[in-house]
Protein backbone atom coordinates (compact mmCIF):
# COMPACT_ATOMS: atom_id res chain seq x y z
CA UNK A 1 0.00 0.00 0.00
CA UNK A 2 1.25 3.51 -0.78
CA UNK A 3 -0.10 6.62 0.92
CA UNK A 4 0.02 8.73 -2.26
CA UNK A 5 -2.60 6.72 -4.14
CA UNK A 6 -4.98 9.31 -5.63
CA UNK A 7 -8.17 7.40 -4.78
CA UNK A 8 -7.13 6.45 -1.25
CA UNK A 9 -10.16 6.88 1.01
CA UNK A 10 -9.69 8.38 4.46
CA UNK A 11 -11.53 7.17 7.58
CA UNK A 12 -11.88 8.48 11.14
CA UNK A 13 -12.74 6.16 14.04
CA UNK A 14 -14.84 7.64 16.85
CA UNK A 15 -15.05 5.39 19.92
CA UNK A 16 -17.66 5.52 22.68
CA UNK A 17 -18.09 3.30 25.73
CA UNK A 18 -15.72 0.98 27.50
CA UNK A 19 -12.12 -0.16 27.08
CA UNK A 20 -13.33 -3.27 25.23
CA UNK A 21 -14.75 -0.97 22.56
CA UNK A 22 -11.38 0.78 22.32
CA UNK A 23 -9.74 -2.53 21.42
CA UNK A 24 -12.47 -3.25 18.85
CA UNK A 25 -11.84 0.16 17.27
CA UNK A 26 -8.12 -0.50 16.99
CA UNK A 27 -8.81 -3.88 15.40
CA UNK A 28 -11.22 -2.28 12.94
CA UNK A 29 -8.64 0.42 12.23
CA UNK A 30 -6.05 -2.27 11.54
CA UNK A 31 -8.35 -4.01 9.09
CA UNK A 32 -9.23 -0.74 7.37
CA UNK A 33 -5.60 0.31 7.00
CA UNK A 34 -4.70 -3.13 5.67
CA UNK A 35 -7.64 -2.78 3.26
CA UNK A 36 -6.31 0.44 1.75
CA UNK A 37 -7.86 3.18 3.88
CA UNK A 38 -5.96 6.17 5.26
CA UNK A 39 -6.64 6.70 8.97
CA UNK A 40 -7.13 10.30 10.12
CA UNK A 41 -7.89 11.69 13.58
CA UNK A 42 -10.37 14.47 12.79
CA UNK A 43 -13.75 13.34 11.42
CA UNK A 44 -13.95 16.62 9.46
CA UNK A 45 -10.91 15.47 7.44
CA UNK A 46 -12.34 12.03 6.64
CA UNK A 47 -14.19 10.69 3.63
CA UNK A 48 -16.03 8.35 5.98
CA UNK A 49 -16.61 8.38 9.74
CA UNK A 50 -17.04 5.12 11.67
CA UNK A 51 -18.72 5.55 15.06
CA UNK A 52 -18.16 2.64 17.45
CA UNK A 53 -21.31 2.91 19.53
CA UNK A 54 -22.12 1.87 23.10
CA UNK A 55 -25.39 0.07 23.89
CA UNK A 56 -24.93 -0.42 27.63
CA UNK A 57 -27.39 1.99 29.30
CA UNK A 58 -29.82 4.67 28.13
CA UNK A 59 -27.40 7.57 28.58
CA UNK A 60 -24.72 5.76 26.55
CA UNK A 61 -27.20 5.05 23.77
CA UNK A 62 -28.18 8.72 23.65
CA UNK A 63 -24.50 9.74 23.43
CA UNK A 64 -24.07 7.29 20.54
CA UNK A 65 -27.02 8.74 18.61
CA UNK A 66 -25.86 12.33 19.25
CA UNK A 67 -22.36 11.46 18.00
CA UNK A 68 -23.75 9.85 14.84
CA UNK A 69 -25.87 12.95 14.16
CA UNK A 70 -22.87 15.25 14.67
CA UNK A 71 -20.86 13.16 12.23
CA UNK A 72 -23.74 13.20 9.73
CA UNK A 73 -23.75 17.02 9.84
CA UNK A 74 -20.24 16.91 8.36
CA UNK A 75 -21.68 15.59 5.12
CA UNK A 76 -23.21 19.01 4.52
CA UNK A 77 -20.18 21.08 5.54
CA UNK A 78 -17.05 19.00 5.00
CA UNK A 79 -15.53 16.27 2.85
CA UNK A 80 -17.35 13.47 4.66
CA UNK A 81 -19.32 11.25 2.28
CA UNK A 82 -20.58 8.52 4.61
CA UNK A 83 -21.23 7.91 8.32
CA UNK A 84 -21.35 4.33 9.56
CA UNK A 85 -22.46 2.93 12.94
CA UNK A 86 -20.70 -0.13 14.37
CA UNK A 87 -20.35 -1.47 17.91
CA UNK A 88 -22.74 -2.66 20.58
CA UNK A 89 -25.68 -0.38 19.84
CA UNK A 90 -25.45 -1.17 16.13
CA UNK A 91 -25.31 -4.90 16.89
CA UNK A 92 -28.06 -4.73 19.50
CA UNK A 93 -30.63 -2.82 17.42
CA UNK A 94 -29.55 -3.36 13.80
CA UNK A 95 -32.41 -2.62 11.40
CA UNK A 96 -34.37 -0.77 14.09
CA UNK A 97 -31.51 1.69 14.53
CA UNK A 98 -31.06 2.05 10.76
CA UNK A 99 -34.77 2.83 10.28
CA UNK A 100 -34.86 5.36 13.12
CA UNK A 101 -31.59 7.07 12.12
CA UNK A 102 -31.59 7.64 8.34
CA UNK A 103 -28.78 10.18 8.83
CA UNK A 104 -26.39 7.21 9.19
CA UNK A 105 -25.51 5.66 5.83
CA UNK A 106 -25.17 2.17 7.27
CA UNK A 107 -25.48 0.19 10.48
CA UNK A 108 -22.99 -2.70 10.60
CA UNK A 109 -23.07 -5.65 12.99
CA UNK A 110 -20.20 -7.71 14.39
CA UNK A 111 -20.42 -10.16 11.49
CA UNK A 112 -19.39 -7.32 9.15
CA UNK A 113 -16.08 -6.72 10.98
CA UNK A 114 -13.89 -9.20 9.05
CA UNK A 115 -14.84 -7.49 5.74
CA UNK A 116 -15.06 -3.94 7.10
CA UNK A 117 -12.85 -2.40 4.38
CA UNK A 118 -14.95 -3.83 1.54
CA UNK A 119 -18.16 -2.85 3.32
CA UNK A 120 -17.01 0.75 3.79
CA UNK A 121 -15.75 1.12 0.24
CA UNK A 122 -19.10 -0.06 -1.11
CA UNK A 123 -21.03 2.29 1.19
CA UNK A 124 -18.96 5.31 0.12
CA UNK A 125 -19.61 4.30 -3.49
CA UNK A 126 -23.33 4.60 -2.82
CA UNK A 127 -24.35 0.99 -2.33
CA UNK A 128 -27.15 0.38 0.15
CA UNK A 129 -26.34 -1.88 3.08
CA UNK A 130 -29.21 -3.87 4.56
CA UNK A 131 -28.90 -3.75 8.34
CA UNK A 132 -29.21 -7.06 10.19
CA UNK A 133 -32.11 -8.18 12.35
CA UNK A 134 -30.65 -8.68 15.84
CA UNK A 135 -30.61 -12.13 17.38
CA UNK A 136 -29.48 -13.57 20.70
CA UNK A 137 -25.79 -14.16 20.07
CA UNK A 138 -25.55 -16.64 22.92
CA UNK A 139 -27.18 -19.15 20.57
CA UNK A 140 -24.44 -18.92 17.93
CA UNK A 141 -21.63 -20.81 19.68
CA UNK A 142 -20.95 -24.45 20.50
CA UNK A 143 -22.23 -24.97 24.02
CA UNK A 144 -19.59 -27.07 25.74
CA UNK A 145 -16.06 -25.86 26.61
CA UNK A 146 -14.61 -28.91 24.84
CA UNK A 147 -16.38 -28.04 21.58
CA UNK A 148 -15.20 -24.45 21.83
CA UNK A 149 -11.57 -25.38 22.57
CA UNK A 150 -11.43 -27.82 19.62
CA UNK A 151 -12.94 -25.39 17.14
CA UNK A 152 -10.59 -23.41 14.91
CA UNK A 153 -13.40 -21.56 13.12
CA UNK A 154 -13.75 -17.80 13.61
CA UNK A 155 -15.95 -16.96 16.56
CA UNK A 156 -19.11 -15.28 15.25
CA UNK A 157 -19.85 -11.93 16.80
CA UNK A 158 -16.40 -11.28 18.25
CA UNK A 159 -13.86 -8.89 16.82
CA UNK A 160 -10.95 -10.47 18.65
CA UNK A 161 -9.32 -13.62 17.41
CA UNK A 162 -6.05 -15.23 16.35
CA UNK A 163 -5.90 -13.32 13.07
CA UNK A 164 -6.79 -9.89 14.48
CA UNK A 165 -4.86 -6.98 13.00
CA UNK A 166 -4.56 -4.02 15.34
CA UNK A 167 -3.57 -0.43 14.73
CA UNK A 168 -3.05 1.80 17.76
CA UNK A 169 -5.17 4.93 17.77
CA UNK A 170 -3.84 6.28 21.09
CA UNK A 171 -0.03 6.43 21.33
CA UNK A 172 -0.04 6.68 25.15
CA UNK A 173 1.90 4.35 27.46
CA UNK A 174 -1.20 2.36 28.47
CA UNK A 175 -3.13 -0.02 26.23
CA UNK A 176 -6.12 -2.28 26.72
CA UNK A 177 -5.63 -5.94 25.86
CA UNK A 178 -8.67 -8.15 25.43
CA UNK A 179 -8.71 -11.45 27.32
CA UNK A 180 -12.12 -12.62 26.17
CA UNK A 181 -15.44 -11.55 24.71
CA UNK A 182 -18.99 -12.22 25.82
CA UNK A 183 -20.44 -13.45 29.10
CA UNK A 184 -22.14 -16.62 30.35
CA UNK A 185 -23.71 -15.04 33.42
CA UNK A 186 -27.40 -14.16 33.44
CA UNK A 187 -27.62 -11.06 35.63
CA UNK A 188 -31.22 -9.94 35.49
CA UNK A 189 -30.38 -6.27 34.78
CA UNK A 190 -27.84 -6.82 32.00
CA UNK A 191 -28.42 -7.19 28.26
CA UNK A 192 -24.74 -7.49 27.27
CA UNK A 193 -24.66 -11.31 26.80
CA UNK A 194 -27.53 -11.16 24.31
CA UNK A 195 -25.57 -8.97 21.87
CA UNK A 196 -21.97 -9.76 22.86
CA UNK A 197 -22.59 -13.50 22.93
CA UNK A 198 -21.37 -16.30 25.16
CA UNK A 199 -18.04 -16.12 26.95
CA UNK A 200 -15.09 -16.94 24.68
CA UNK A 201 -11.50 -16.83 25.95
CA UNK A 202 -8.71 -15.85 23.61
CA UNK A 203 -5.93 -18.41 23.52
CA UNK A 204 -3.01 -17.52 25.80
CA UNK A 205 -0.59 -17.60 22.88
CA UNK A 206 -2.64 -14.96 21.02
CA UNK A 207 -2.86 -12.75 24.12
CA UNK A 208 0.90 -13.02 24.66
CA UNK A 209 1.68 -12.32 21.01
CA UNK A 210 -0.41 -9.14 21.11
CA UNK A 211 1.17 -8.14 24.44
CA UNK A 212 4.65 -8.44 22.91
CA UNK A 213 3.55 -6.31 19.96
CA UNK A 214 2.17 -3.66 22.33
CA UNK A 215 5.44 -3.71 24.28
CA UNK A 216 7.28 -3.02 21.01
CA UNK A 217 4.92 -0.07 20.42
CA UNK A 218 6.07 1.58 23.65
CA UNK A 219 3.26 0.40 25.92
CA UNK A 220 4.34 0.18 29.56
CA UNK A 221 1.03 -0.84 31.13
CA UNK A 222 -1.32 -3.54 29.85
CA UNK A 223 -4.94 -3.23 30.94
CA UNK A 224 -6.58 -6.65 30.60
CA UNK A 225 -10.26 -6.30 29.66
CA UNK A 226 -13.24 -8.60 29.21
CA UNK A 227 -16.84 -8.86 30.37
CA UNK A 228 -15.73 -11.18 33.20
CA UNK A 229 -12.01 -11.76 33.68
CA UNK A 230 -12.52 -14.35 36.44
CA UNK A 231 -14.03 -16.70 33.84
CA UNK A 232 -10.91 -16.63 31.65
CA UNK A 233 -9.85 -20.12 30.60
CA UNK A 234 -12.99 -21.99 31.64
CA UNK A 235 -13.94 -22.64 28.00
CA UNK A 236 -10.36 -23.77 27.30
CA UNK A 237 -10.53 -26.37 30.06
CA UNK A 238 -8.45 -24.55 32.68
CA UNK A 239 -10.12 -22.08 35.03
CA UNK A 240 -6.72 -21.21 36.55
CA UNK A 241 -5.29 -20.09 33.24
CA UNK A 242 -5.22 -16.42 34.28
CA UNK A 243 -2.99 -17.24 37.24
CA UNK A 244 -0.56 -18.85 34.77
CA UNK A 245 -0.82 -16.12 32.14
CA UNK A 246 -0.30 -13.09 34.38
CA UNK A 247 3.38 -13.77 35.24
CA UNK A 248 4.10 -14.37 31.54
CA UNK A 249 2.50 -11.05 30.59
CA UNK A 250 4.45 -9.27 33.33
CA UNK A 251 7.68 -10.66 31.83
CA UNK A 252 7.02 -9.18 28.36
CA UNK A 253 9.85 -6.86 27.24
CA UNK A 254 9.00 -3.20 27.73
CA UNK A 255 5.94 -3.86 29.90
CA UNK A 256 6.23 -2.71 33.52
CA UNK A 257 2.66 -3.10 34.77
CA UNK A 258 -0.19 -5.51 34.08
CA UNK A 259 -3.63 -4.64 35.41
CA UNK A 260 -6.75 -6.83 35.41
CA UNK A 261 -10.23 -5.37 35.05
CA UNK A 262 -13.71 -6.62 35.94
CA UNK A 263 -13.54 -9.41 38.46
CA UNK A 264 -16.75 -11.17 39.49
CA UNK A 265 -16.64 -11.32 43.33
CA UNK A 266 -18.38 -14.71 43.57
CA UNK A 267 -15.75 -16.20 41.20
CA UNK A 268 -12.63 -14.51 42.62
CA UNK A 269 -10.57 -17.48 43.79
CA UNK A 270 -7.91 -17.38 46.55
CA UNK A 271 -5.25 -18.39 44.01
CA UNK A 272 -6.19 -15.51 41.69
CA UNK A 273 -6.14 -13.05 44.60
CA UNK A 274 -2.66 -14.22 45.53
CA UNK A 275 -1.40 -13.98 41.94
CA UNK A 276 -2.69 -10.42 41.48
CA UNK A 277 -1.57 -9.29 44.92
CA UNK A 278 1.96 -10.75 44.95
CA UNK A 279 3.27 -11.26 41.38
CA UNK A 280 6.01 -8.75 40.48
CA UNK A 281 4.85 -6.59 37.59
CA UNK A 282 1.17 -7.36 38.20
CA UNK A 283 -0.58 -4.42 39.81
CA UNK A 284 -2.38 -5.20 43.10
CA UNK A 285 -5.60 -3.73 41.74
CA UNK A 286 -9.02 -5.31 42.23
CA UNK A 287 -11.90 -4.15 40.05
CA UNK A 288 -14.70 -6.02 41.83
CA UNK A 289 -18.21 -5.87 40.44
CA UNK A 290 -20.24 -5.94 43.68
CA UNK A 291 -23.37 -4.21 42.21
CA UNK A 292 -25.06 -4.20 45.65
CA UNK A 293 -24.56 -5.60 49.16
CA UNK A 294 -28.05 -6.68 50.22
CA UNK A 295 -28.37 -10.44 49.79
CA UNK A 296 -32.06 -10.05 48.87
CA UNK A 297 -31.33 -7.51 46.12
CA UNK A 298 -28.40 -9.55 44.81
CA UNK A 299 -30.63 -12.63 44.52
CA UNK A 300 -33.10 -10.65 42.40
CA UNK A 301 -30.14 -9.50 40.32
CA UNK A 302 -29.24 -13.21 39.77
CA UNK A 303 -25.99 -12.63 41.61
CA UNK A 304 -24.47 -13.92 44.82
CA UNK A 305 -23.02 -12.43 47.98
CA UNK A 306 -23.70 -10.39 51.10
CA UNK A 307 -21.79 -7.86 53.20
CA UNK A 308 -20.01 -10.58 55.19
CA UNK A 309 -18.64 -12.46 52.18
CA UNK A 310 -17.67 -9.25 50.37
CA UNK A 311 -15.83 -7.83 53.38
CA UNK A 312 -14.06 -11.17 53.90
CA UNK A 313 -12.89 -10.99 50.27
CA UNK A 314 -11.51 -7.49 50.83
CA UNK A 315 -9.82 -8.66 54.03
CA UNK A 316 -8.03 -11.48 52.13
CA UNK A 317 -6.86 -8.99 49.52
CA UNK A 318 -5.52 -6.49 52.05
CA UNK A 319 -3.83 -9.18 54.11
CA UNK A 320 -1.65 -9.88 51.05
CA UNK A 321 -1.43 -6.33 49.70
CA UNK A 322 -2.37 -3.68 52.30
CA UNK A 323 -2.11 -0.83 49.79
CA UNK A 324 -4.06 -2.60 47.01
CA UNK A 325 -6.40 -0.53 44.89
CA UNK A 326 -10.07 -1.54 45.04
CA UNK A 327 -12.87 -0.18 42.89
CA UNK A 328 -16.44 -1.26 42.21
CA UNK A 329 -19.82 -0.29 40.76
CA UNK A 330 -23.22 -0.41 42.42
CA UNK A 331 -26.79 -0.15 41.14
CA UNK A 332 -29.20 1.82 43.32
CA UNK A 333 -33.00 1.65 43.14
CA UNK A 334 -33.26 -1.87 41.76
CA UNK A 335 -36.85 -3.19 41.67
CA UNK A 336 -37.94 -4.19 45.16
CA UNK A 337 -35.04 -2.41 46.89
CA UNK A 338 -36.24 -1.39 50.37
CA UNK A 339 -34.88 1.36 52.58
CA UNK A 340 -33.32 -1.39 54.67
CA UNK A 341 -31.57 -2.78 51.57
CA UNK A 342 -30.26 0.71 50.82
CA UNK A 343 -29.00 1.06 54.38
CA UNK A 344 -27.23 -2.31 54.05
CA UNK A 345 -25.49 -1.07 50.92
CA UNK A 346 -24.42 2.19 52.57
CA UNK A 347 -23.11 0.40 55.66
CA UNK A 348 -21.10 -1.92 53.41
CA UNK A 349 -19.60 0.97 51.46
CA UNK A 350 -18.47 2.60 54.70
CA UNK A 351 -16.85 -0.63 55.90
CA UNK A 352 -15.30 -1.51 52.51
CA UNK A 353 -13.05 1.60 52.22
CA UNK A 354 -12.79 1.34 48.45
CA UNK A 355 -10.77 3.78 46.37
CA UNK A 356 -13.51 4.39 43.79
CA UNK A 357 -17.15 3.34 43.49
CA UNK A 358 -19.30 4.06 40.45
CA UNK A 359 -22.97 4.65 41.30
CA UNK A 360 -25.74 3.96 38.76
CA UNK A 361 -29.45 4.53 39.23
CA UNK A 362 -31.46 1.56 37.96
CA UNK A 363 -33.30 1.83 34.64
CA UNK A 364 -34.99 -0.86 32.55
CA UNK A 365 -32.95 -2.35 29.73
CA UNK A 366 -34.66 -3.88 26.69
CA UNK A 367 -34.94 -7.66 26.84
CA UNK A 368 -33.74 -8.11 30.42
CA UNK A 369 -35.47 -10.10 33.12
CA UNK A 370 -35.47 -7.14 35.51
CA UNK A 371 -37.50 -5.09 33.04
CA UNK A 372 -40.40 -7.48 33.72
CA UNK A 373 -40.18 -7.21 37.53
CA UNK A 374 -42.87 -5.70 39.71
CA UNK A 375 -42.15 -3.42 42.69
CA UNK A 376 -40.29 -0.83 40.62
CA UNK A 377 -39.39 2.45 42.27
CA UNK A 378 -40.45 5.60 40.48
CA UNK A 379 -37.77 7.59 38.67
CA UNK A 380 -37.66 10.38 41.26
CA UNK A 381 -37.06 7.90 44.08
CA UNK A 382 -34.33 6.11 42.10
CA UNK A 383 -32.68 9.46 41.38
CA UNK A 384 -32.88 10.51 45.04
CA UNK A 385 -31.34 7.26 46.24
CA UNK A 386 -28.58 7.44 43.62
CA UNK A 387 -27.78 11.01 44.67
CA UNK A 388 -27.69 9.95 48.33
CA UNK A 389 -25.28 7.08 47.66
CA UNK A 390 -23.18 9.22 45.30
CA UNK A 391 -22.74 11.85 48.02
CA UNK A 392 -21.69 9.15 50.50
CA UNK A 393 -19.25 7.64 47.99
CA UNK A 394 -17.73 11.04 47.23
CA UNK A 395 -17.01 11.51 50.94
CA UNK A 396 -15.67 7.97 51.38
CA UNK A 397 -13.36 8.08 48.36
CA UNK A 398 -11.96 11.44 49.51
CA UNK A 399 -11.25 9.89 52.90
CA UNK A 400 -9.60 6.87 51.28
CA UNK A 401 -7.38 9.10 49.14
CA UNK A 402 -6.39 11.09 52.23
CA UNK A 403 -5.39 7.83 53.95
CA UNK A 404 -2.79 7.34 51.22
CA UNK A 405 -0.85 10.47 52.21
CA UNK A 406 2.62 9.26 53.22
CA UNK A 407 2.55 6.19 50.95
CA UNK A 408 5.29 5.61 48.40
CA UNK A 409 3.75 5.15 44.95
CA UNK A 410 5.03 4.42 41.46
CA UNK A 411 3.44 6.80 38.97
CA UNK A 412 3.15 6.12 35.25
CA UNK A 413 3.24 9.56 33.59
CA UNK A 414 0.52 9.92 30.95
CA UNK A 415 0.30 13.66 30.32
CA UNK A 416 2.70 16.59 30.53
CA UNK A 417 1.17 20.02 29.95
CA UNK A 418 3.19 23.13 30.78
CA UNK A 419 4.10 22.60 34.45
CA UNK A 420 1.57 19.80 35.03
CA UNK A 421 2.87 16.23 35.19
CA UNK A 422 -0.09 13.85 35.48
CA UNK A 423 -0.08 10.09 35.81
CA UNK A 424 -1.51 7.14 37.70
CA UNK A 425 -0.32 5.25 40.74
CA UNK A 426 -0.69 1.48 40.86
CA UNK A 427 -4.07 1.66 42.62
CA UNK A 428 -5.55 3.90 39.89
CA UNK A 429 -7.02 2.34 36.76
CA UNK A 430 -7.13 4.18 33.41
CA UNK A 431 -9.55 7.12 33.09
CA UNK A 432 -11.97 6.22 35.89
CA UNK A 433 -9.93 6.17 39.13
CA UNK A 434 -8.45 9.64 39.35
CA UNK A 435 -4.88 10.83 38.79
CA UNK A 436 -1.66 11.46 40.65
CA UNK A 437 0.02 14.82 40.02
CA UNK A 438 3.78 15.09 40.46
CA UNK A 439 4.68 18.45 42.00
CA UNK A 440 8.39 18.64 41.27
CA UNK A 441 9.10 16.36 38.34
CA UNK A 442 10.48 16.87 34.86
CA UNK A 443 9.49 13.33 33.83
CA UNK A 444 8.13 12.73 30.36
CA UNK A 445 5.16 10.71 29.14
CA UNK A 446 5.80 7.00 29.66
CA UNK A 447 8.21 7.43 32.55
CA UNK A 448 7.67 5.50 35.79
CA UNK A 449 8.41 7.72 38.78
CA UNK A 450 8.64 6.74 42.46
CA UNK A 451 7.10 9.40 44.67
CA UNK A 452 5.67 10.09 48.11
CA UNK A 453 2.03 11.13 48.41
CA UNK A 454 1.85 14.53 50.14
CA UNK A 455 -1.78 15.54 49.57
CA UNK A 456 -5.14 14.66 48.07
CA UNK A 457 -8.18 16.32 46.53
CA UNK A 458 -11.19 14.08 45.99
CA UNK A 459 -9.81 10.88 44.43
CA UNK A 460 -6.74 12.66 43.06
CA UNK A 461 -3.33 12.56 44.75
CA UNK A 462 -0.37 14.95 44.84
CA UNK A 463 3.11 13.51 45.21
CA UNK A 464 6.77 14.52 45.34
CA UNK A 465 9.37 12.44 43.54
CA UNK A 466 11.93 10.46 45.51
Amino acid sequence: MTTDTPDLLSVAMVTLGCARNEVDSEELAGRLEAGGFLLVEDPADADTVVVNTCGFVESAKKDSVDTLLEAADLKATGRTQAVVAVGCMAERYGKELADSLPEADAVLGFDDYPDIADRLRAIVAGETHQAHTPQDRRLLLPITPVERSLSTAPVPGHASGPASVRRRLDPGPTASLKLASGCDRRCSFCAIPSFRGSFVSRRPSDVLQEARWLGEQGVRELFLVSENSTSYGKDLGDLRLLETLLPELAAVDGVDRVRVSYLQPAETRPGLIETIATTPGVTPYFDLSFQHASAAVLRRMRRFGDPGSFLALLERIRALAPEAGVRSNVIVGFPGETEEDLETLCDFLVAARMDVTGVFGYSDEDGTEAATYDDKLDEDEVRARAEHVSALVEELTSQRAAERVGETVEVLVERVDDDTVEGRAAHQGPEVDGSTYLLDSDAGVGHLVRATVVGSEGVDLYARTL
